[in-house]
Formats: C-alpha cells, structure tokens, sequence
C-alpha cells in the first residue's frame, strides 16, 4: 500500500474563482459578457440568449454543461473564446495576505486541494497569478475534453474529486465556495466542514445575471453546519485546528 493511501489528513478545498480572489475584480461580469456573446452567435437572440444562458446554469451548474449536451459546440472552442479570452493579469493581482492564509495551513494536520468549474488553463492561470501554485497539492477542475464532463454541484463531481485524491472519508473533507448550491452539493456527499464565502455589498454574475452577493436563500437556517465567512482570513477563526498555533 503506497504512502499516500495511509494518508489520514484532513484534505481543504479550495474553490478558485470568486473565493481566491474578491468579487470585486468583475471577473465573472467579463465571463457573463462572453458566454453570452457566444449563445448570440448560435443564432439567437439577446432576450433568447440570456434565458438560455440562465436555464443551463440554473439546470447544470455550468452554461458549457448545457451548450455540450444541447448543442453543436466545441468545448475547448468555448474555453478559447470565454475563458481563455479573459486578460486576468489585468483583473486580479498577488495578495500577500490570501498567501499568508495558506502558509499557515499545518500541512502536518491538513492536504490543500483546489477544484473549480473551469477547464485546467484557466485554474491554473489564475493560481499563478496568485502566486499559489507552490500551496495546492493538487488540482480539480472540468475536463472540458471528456464528453458529457462533470461539474460542481454534481454529485459525480465530488466522487471524482475524492478519487483524484486518494481519500475515502468525507468527514475529512473541509470545503469552501462563493456558491451556495456547490456547498450543498458537497454536503450531500458527506462532506462535512463547510464555509460558504460570502463577500458583502458586491455583485456577481451567475447564469448572466447580476445578482447581489448574500442574495441568496439564507440556508444556514436550514443546514446550521455550514459556517458562513464575509473574507478568507476568517477561515483562521472557523478552522483553528488546521492552522498552526503562531500567526505572522
């Protein structure tokens, strides 16, 4: 039995857009702008586009997840045009702070993943930026190469990534997301440790809506396990255990 498979840390996932980085960058404003200027390019249109848009979001987790299945469309070609078209070193920069945070993981105590719903390039871009590489251990992301791909908040997408790391307890799981629904959709699997990040008077772009951010359905009520943090450095206070004792 290898090493890794006797590894019994707890694993920290870590959501990428919209939780590594504030919401304030209009990042996900310059994605809704694209992804809807490729449902106009099918053929449809403005007032078609934003239903569509917004159905297979709402449906799916990921616009792509519907174009792929209803539609005649390249999904690398997609990632070209919305994704890959994004000049995120103008959007975001380093912040030492968010760096700091994962420095003080006790990696003797905790693994620290990443998983997202964009493709590989686009994780990737926006960790170097964010001079994190170096602090995930691993990646999880939609591979927009496998037909009918999985996407948070499918269950499917939670047993991949638990496969991807070589981990078969969820109570071990510790997760933080901007979504509400990816947070459910962990929970579901057991996942037991959950933050929902929730960034207060800023707006966010999800199925090409603007939506105001702590809009959504006060969930806590209902599933009082999950901890709510207004910014990343309060994972310090909702996660003691996995930090180390001393802070900078």
């Amino acid at each position: 039995m290898s090493t890794e498979a006797l590894d019994e840390r707890v694993i920290v996932w870590f959501d990428i857009d919209n939780t590594l980085y504030s919401a304030s960058s209009k990042i996900s404003h310059a994605m809704g702008e694209r992804i809807h200027e490729y449902f106009v390019n099918l053929g449809l249109s403005h007032e078609e586009a934003s239903e569509l848009h917004l159905k297979y979001y709402s449906q799916y987790g990921l616009a792509l997840r519907g174009l792929t299945r209803h539609h005649d469309i390249d999904p690398l070609d997609f990632d070209r045009k919305c994704d890959g078209s994004l000049p995120l070193e103008d959007m975001i920069k380093f912040d030492p702070a968010v760096r700091r945070l994962f420095e003080d993981i006790d990696r003797s105590k905790a693994r620290v993943w990443a998983l997202t719903n964009a493709y590989k390039p686009h994780a990737q871009r926006v960790l170097r930026i964010l001079q994190l590489e170096d602090q995930i251990e691993g990646l999880v992301f939609c591979d927009y190469e496998i037909p009918d791909f999985t996407c948070k908040p499918e269950a499917e997408y939670y047993k991949m990534a638990m496969r991807q790391a070589n981990a078969t307890d969820p109570s071990k799981c510790y997760f933080v997301d901007d979504s509400r629904g990816n947070i459910d959709g962990a929970r579901a699997q057991g996942w037991a440790r959950c933050v929902h990040f929730r960034e207060r008077g800023l707006e966010a772009v999800e199925g090409g809506r603007t939506k105001q951010i702590g809009d959504e359905r006060d969930a806590e009520i209902i599933d009082k396990a999950v901890e709510t943090v207004t910014t990343l450095d309060g994972l310090r206070s909702v996660w003691p255990e996995i930090f180390k004792d001393s802070r900078r």
